[in-house]
């Protein structure tokens, strides 16, 4: 093989054009690729992280959801028994009402039984006083035999 000045000045050449790509061209090639191997990597655990949030809200609104029915069972059985409770409440109420206004018509009746009473005793002392004056035939004064008359109403 014969080595002459063009092989040797290629050598010496694609030397300096390997040393030239190794100094000037390669590290920012390199430089390129790891950034784009880190921005890559960092894409990929965003992605992971942003799956694992997803499915840690998935779960918290799960939770929330069962925590929410729970409290609406709650307030409505809370609601059922303050209802059934109003209703009691309005039951006795009407009931007292009832026995109230019982209590004021036996009253009534009462008083209105003994003024029917003191009438007929009236009426029969009346009536006792007329049939004395025609037996005796005489008159009976009533006001100066109150005391007899009065005393014939309570015996009445």
């Amino acid at each position: 093989m014969n080595f002459n000045a063009t092989l040797i000045g290629q050598s010496i050449t694609f030397v300096f054009f390997v040393w030239f790509c190794m100094k000037f061209v390669w590290p920012p090639i390199m430089n390129a690729l790891e950034a784009r191997k880190k921005q890559i990597a960092d894409g990929l655990a965003a992605a992971d992280r942003g799956k694992h949030e997803l499915e840690l809200a998935a779960k918290a609104a799960a939770d929330n959801m069962r925590d929410a029915k729970s409290q609406a069972a709650e307030v409505l059985a809370q609601a059922e028994k303050r209802a059934a409770q109003i209703v009691e409440d309005a039951k006795n109420a009407a009931k007292a009402e009832g026995e109230r206004q019982l209590a004021a018509a036996q009253a009534n009746i009462e008083q209105e039984a003994n003024r029917a009473r003191e009438g007929l005793r009236e009426q029969v002392a009346a009536l006792a006083v007329a049939g004395a004056e025609r037996i005796l035939r005489r008159e009976v004064n009533a006001q100066s035999h109150a005391d007899l008359l009065n005393q014939l109403k309570a015996e009445l």
